[in-house]
């Protein structure tokens, strides 16, 4: 496939291999996650920004992961979806599109464990320092550590994508579902050893960065509830961290099953797999266990359908 005819900026893209009986399944089964995702997130963000009651910071804060999860979705799914409907030999990406498609779901991974470290922090403020953080956790505050957990990512991010652009290419074809960071510098024939350093380093960071902040956020929090014995504060600390780690381990063992299929090479199919679900199925938990998880948002969702039950019975 590599020695087809092709424009030296136009790339053969693998995409979602499936059995031609599975062609159908397969696109309506993403369709509908897709759709899921978009409009279950879009609800939520809606229902923050409109109540009042839900301007405080955990809330905005639930804001930033879901439209960060709606991103990446719609930079991945449609475009598979669109290459399901394409022979497996005309399914063509521009380079360019190729490299914007790699930054922006790099972007979007990296993303996610910022702002979760944020949320982290804000559960820690809650819980072990309840008097104060009114006066810490401003409206203020939260936008600085929102913008600043999507500019560290993409600072970060655009090195990676950069250090890969920049070297030349020998071959035209992605052997991924999707473009990736790895994709591209695939595609030359030049030393990578560089961008296998960044790659390490940036890895290394976020990662490190992720669950050292959550690991420690937690044991704090876990001590507090020990030495204070007050079951309220247990009760406060249960119900609002249990969702946040439950959604941080989902993302986790996501991430690092992917990092471990990728040292055996017999898995490829396995590990292209893995990394759609990575993008796939996070976003599809992260609305259900932060919206229907968490009693203010169940109450507020309860009493709008309330409200809509009325209005169409009076109609």
């Amino acid at each position: 496939m590599e020695n087809q005819t092709v424009a030296p900026d136009v790339l053969l893209l693998e995409g979602l291999k499936v059995s031609p009986q599975s062609h159908a399944a397969t696109f309506v089964i993403l369709l509908l996650i897709y759709i899921f995702i978009m409009m279950s997130n879009i609800c939520l963000v809606f229902l923050i920004s409109m109540e009042r009651s839900l301007h405080q910071p955990m809330y905005l804060l639930f804001c930033n992961m879901s439209i960060n999860d709606m991103f990446g979705s719609t930079v991945l799914i449609p475009r598979l979806l669109s290459d399901l409907l394409l022979p497996e030999a005309e399914r063509f990406i521009h380079f360019i599109d190729c490299a914007i498609q790699a930054f922006c779901l790099h972007l979007n991974a990296a993303t996610s464990h910022t702002v979760l470290i944020i949320m982290a922090f804000d559960r820690y403020v809650a819980i072990c320092n309840p008097l104060r953080y009114v006066i810490i956790m401003t409206n203020r505050m939260v936008a600085k550590l929102s913008a600043s957990a999507w500019v560290v990512s993409l600072v970060l991010v655009l090195i990676l994508i950069s250090l890969s652009v920049r070297l030349s290419r020998c071959r035209a074809t992605i052997s991924h579902p999707f473009c990736d960071n790895a994709s591209l510098f695939k595609l030359s024939c030049e030393s990578v050893l560089i961008n296998n350093v960044y790659g390490l380093t940036f890895t290394t960071v976020l990662l490190g960065s992720s669950i050292g902040s959550v690991t420690l956020t937690y044991v704090k929090i876990a001590a507090v509830c020990v030495i204070s014995k007050n079951k309220s504060l247990n009760s406060k600390a249960l119900q609002t961290c249990v969702t946040h780690l439950v959604v941080y381990v989902i993302m986790f063992f996501s991430g690092i099953l992917i990092i471990l299929l990728h040292r055996f090479p017999y898995l490829s199919y396995e590990r292209k797999l893995a990394s759609i679900l990575f993008h796939v199925v996070p976003p599809a938990m992260n609305v259900i266990i932060y919206g229907l998880q968490i009693k203010a948002v169940r109450q507020k969702l309860l009493i709008l359908c309330l409200r809509k039950t009325a209005v169409s019975n009076v109609e």
